[in-house]
């Protein structure tokens, strides 16, 4: 049998249908967590939940995984993200990794206004109603618990150029900017109480995403050639796996990851 380090630990991932979120429900379920994914389109929740479901490698693959679909920012659908997984497999989850977002071309100057809103309620906003209720959950569960024999883990999707500010995306990095402090500060809070609070900022990764954040095809597949070979999705979640894996008094809290040859942002 595989070694499966994540085996009693219950885990929600957020903007699962695709890229790192995709590639994480498969990591953490490689390492034995159960998983809950979640995104707004369901057919593609239910295709993966189905392949995690068929594989062998996890041991039983009964209750293995379990999607719930619906706009991540929406507290509805946040409640239903932090009682199914709990109703399911009869354990509360204990790992977030809040990954749910979109991009957007341009600068304050440049980027279309008439996304600032969405973006800025699904990057920062749903991103901060997520980490509050998953902390107020895991507070009462960790003081239930025999500390530091059990985990439990948030982990925040930030941004490269939420750290260093690009021009290119500017609009787009201020909401990353804005997690990547309350993430720190909810690291502050919650640590204390035994619970660990990551942020994870990745340079370029090949995904869908700079295709739905309108970024000009020519001119970002030129600075991609540049840093080949980039991030992939996998890549990230790895990174993923190997911070929650950790001993529960062991804590990676910042981690900037890039391509070798990105130089900047």
């Amino acid at each position: 049998m595989p070694n499966r380090p994540l085996s009693s630990r219950v885990a929600l991932i957020t903007g699962a249908s695709a890229g790192i979120g995709q590639a994480t429900a498969r990591e953490l379920a490689t390492l034995g967590a159960r998983v809950a994914v979640n995104a707004r389109r369901e057919d593609r929740l239910v295709a993966l939940v189905q392949e995690l479901a068929d594989r062998r490698d996890q041991g039983p693959t009964d209750d293995r995984a379990i999607a719930v679909a619906g706009d991540a920012s929406d507290e509805t659908v946040i409640h239903a993200m932090l009682d199914e997984p709990e109703t399911k497999f009869g354990s509360p989850v204990d790992l977030v990794v809040i990954n749910a977002g979109r991009g957007l071309a341009g600068s304050i100057m440049t980027s279309d206004p008439e996304q600032w809103d969405e973006m800025i309620r699904i990057n920062y906003l749903g991103a901060a109603k997520l980490l509050r209720e998953a902390g107020r959950r895991m507070i009462d569960l960790q003081a239930k618990r025999d500390w530091p024999k059990h985990a439990a883990d948030i982990v925040v999707l930030g941004s490269n150029v939420g750290r260093h500010i690009s021009p290119f995306s500017s609009m787009y990095g201020s909401t990353k900017f804005a997690i990547g402090s309350l993430a720190e500060a909810a690291r502050r809070e919650l640590g204390p109480k035994g619970i660990r609070v990551s942020l994870i900022e990745p340079g370029i990764v090949a995904s869908e995403f700079q295709g739905v954040a309108g970024y000009d095809p020519e001119s970002f597949g030129t600075m991609m050639d540049k840093f080949a070979p980039v991030l992939t999705p996998e890549d990230i979640a790895r990174l993923i796996g190997f911070i929650t894996k950790q001993p529960a008094g062991v804590h990676l809290s910042t981690s900037v990851i890039r391509p070798t040859k990105q130089d900047y942002p």
